[in-house]
Protein backbone atom coordinates (compact mmCIF):
# COMPACT_ATOMS: atom_id res chain seq x y z
CA UNK A 1 0.00 0.00 0.00
CA UNK A 2 1.27 3.50 -0.88
CA UNK A 3 1.86 5.50 2.29
CA UNK A 4 -0.25 9.18 2.00
CA UNK A 5 2.29 12.13 2.52
CA UNK A 6 -0.45 13.97 5.32
CA UNK A 7 -0.81 17.79 4.74
CA UNK A 8 0.31 18.94 8.46
CA UNK A 9 3.60 16.57 10.25
CA UNK A 10 2.81 16.45 14.06
CA UNK A 11 5.73 14.09 14.92
CA UNK A 12 3.90 10.69 14.84
CA UNK A 13 4.40 9.80 11.19
CA UNK A 14 4.73 6.16 12.27
CA UNK A 15 1.68 5.93 14.20
CA UNK A 16 -0.43 7.75 11.33
CA UNK A 17 1.18 4.71 8.49
CA UNK A 18 0.07 2.23 10.56
CA UNK A 19 -3.15 3.47 11.07
CA UNK A 20 -3.73 3.80 7.79
CA UNK A 21 -3.04 0.58 6.91
CA UNK A 22 -5.37 -0.72 9.75
CA UNK A 23 -8.33 2.05 8.18
CA UNK A 24 -7.98 0.97 4.68
CA UNK A 25 -9.17 -2.79 5.42
CA UNK A 26 -12.62 -1.41 4.75
CA UNK A 27 -14.49 -5.31 4.74
CA UNK A 28 -13.98 -5.15 8.49
CA UNK A 29 -15.02 -2.14 9.73
CA UNK A 30 -18.14 -3.35 7.05
CA UNK A 31 -18.55 -6.81 9.54
CA UNK A 32 -18.35 -4.09 12.76
CA UNK A 33 -20.87 -1.65 11.49
CA UNK A 34 -23.18 -5.00 10.31
CA UNK A 35 -22.74 -6.68 14.15
CA UNK A 36 -23.82 -3.13 15.52
CA UNK A 37 -26.47 -2.56 13.30
CA UNK A 38 -28.41 -5.39 14.89
CA UNK A 39 -28.41 -3.74 18.30
CA UNK A 40 -29.31 -0.70 16.46
CA UNK A 41 -33.00 -1.96 17.37
CA UNK A 42 -34.85 -1.99 20.76
CA UNK A 43 -36.50 -5.61 19.97
CA UNK A 44 -32.96 -7.04 18.82
CA UNK A 45 -31.37 -5.48 22.18
CA UNK A 46 -34.25 -6.98 23.89
CA UNK A 47 -34.01 -10.46 22.69
CA UNK A 48 -30.37 -10.66 22.23
CA UNK A 49 -29.98 -9.43 26.09
CA UNK A 50 -32.80 -12.38 26.92
CA UNK A 51 -30.62 -14.79 25.07
CA UNK A 52 -27.54 -14.04 26.81
CA UNK A 53 -29.18 -15.62 29.69
CA UNK A 54 -31.23 -18.41 28.21
CA UNK A 55 -31.97 -20.67 25.44
CA UNK A 56 -35.71 -20.11 24.55
CA UNK A 57 -37.92 -21.21 21.75
CA UNK A 58 -40.04 -18.91 19.67
CA UNK A 59 -43.50 -18.84 21.64
CA UNK A 60 -41.75 -18.28 24.81
CA UNK A 61 -39.95 -15.44 23.18
CA UNK A 62 -42.95 -13.99 22.22
CA UNK A 63 -45.15 -14.21 25.03
CA UNK A 64 -42.44 -12.84 27.28
CA UNK A 65 -41.81 -9.85 25.12
CA UNK A 66 -45.77 -9.69 24.10
CA UNK A 67 -45.06 -9.89 20.78
CA UNK A 68 -46.41 -12.47 17.88
CA UNK A 69 -44.19 -15.12 16.94
CA UNK A 70 -43.39 -13.97 13.27
CA UNK A 71 -42.24 -10.43 14.65
CA UNK A 72 -39.42 -12.60 16.93
CA UNK A 73 -38.58 -14.51 14.05
CA UNK A 74 -38.27 -11.25 11.98
CA UNK A 75 -35.80 -9.95 14.26
CA UNK A 76 -34.45 -13.87 14.90
CA UNK A 77 -32.83 -13.76 11.57
CA UNK A 78 -30.58 -11.20 11.42
CA UNK A 79 -29.27 -11.67 14.67
CA UNK A 80 -28.87 -15.54 13.74
CA UNK A 81 -27.50 -14.09 10.28
CA UNK A 82 -25.07 -12.09 11.81
CA UNK A 83 -23.58 -14.84 14.14
CA UNK A 84 -24.75 -13.57 17.33
CA UNK A 85 -26.76 -15.69 17.83
CA UNK A 86 -27.83 -19.51 17.56
CA UNK A 87 -30.14 -22.32 17.63
CA UNK A 88 -31.02 -26.21 18.01
CA UNK A 89 -33.42 -28.41 16.61
CA UNK A 90 -35.43 -30.53 19.32
CA UNK A 91 -38.17 -32.12 17.20
CA UNK A 92 -40.45 -29.32 15.91
CA UNK A 93 -39.19 -26.93 18.30
CA UNK A 94 -36.45 -24.15 17.46
CA UNK A 95 -34.05 -22.97 20.39
CA UNK A 96 -32.10 -20.03 20.44
CA UNK A 97 -28.86 -18.82 22.71
CA UNK A 98 -26.41 -16.19 22.47
CA UNK A 99 -23.48 -17.29 20.59
CA UNK A 100 -20.75 -18.55 22.50
CA UNK A 101 -18.24 -16.43 20.33
CA UNK A 102 -15.98 -12.53 21.55
CA UNK A 103 -18.38 -10.63 19.25
CA UNK A 104 -21.52 -12.46 21.25
CA UNK A 105 -19.99 -12.15 24.64
CA UNK A 106 -18.30 -8.36 24.28
CA UNK A 107 -21.89 -7.07 22.93
CA UNK A 108 -23.25 -8.49 25.54
CA UNK A 109 -20.67 -7.36 28.60
CA UNK A 110 -21.67 -3.69 26.65
CA UNK A 111 -24.78 -3.90 27.45
CA UNK A 112 -24.95 -4.87 30.93
CA UNK A 113 -22.57 -2.01 31.60
CA UNK A 114 -24.52 0.57 29.86
CA UNK A 115 -27.74 -0.75 31.45
CA UNK A 116 -25.78 -0.07 34.89
CA UNK A 117 -24.90 3.44 33.85
CA UNK A 118 -27.88 4.36 31.83
CA UNK A 119 -30.29 2.91 34.26
CA UNK A 120 -29.52 2.86 37.78
CA UNK A 121 -31.49 1.11 40.22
Amino acid sequence: MLKKELPHHHGEETKTHCMQEQISNISNFQTIAEIFKQLGDTTRIRIFFLLCHCEECVVNISALLDMSSPAVSHHLRPLRNSGLIVSRRKGKEVYYRAADTPQSQLLHQMIEQVMEIACPK
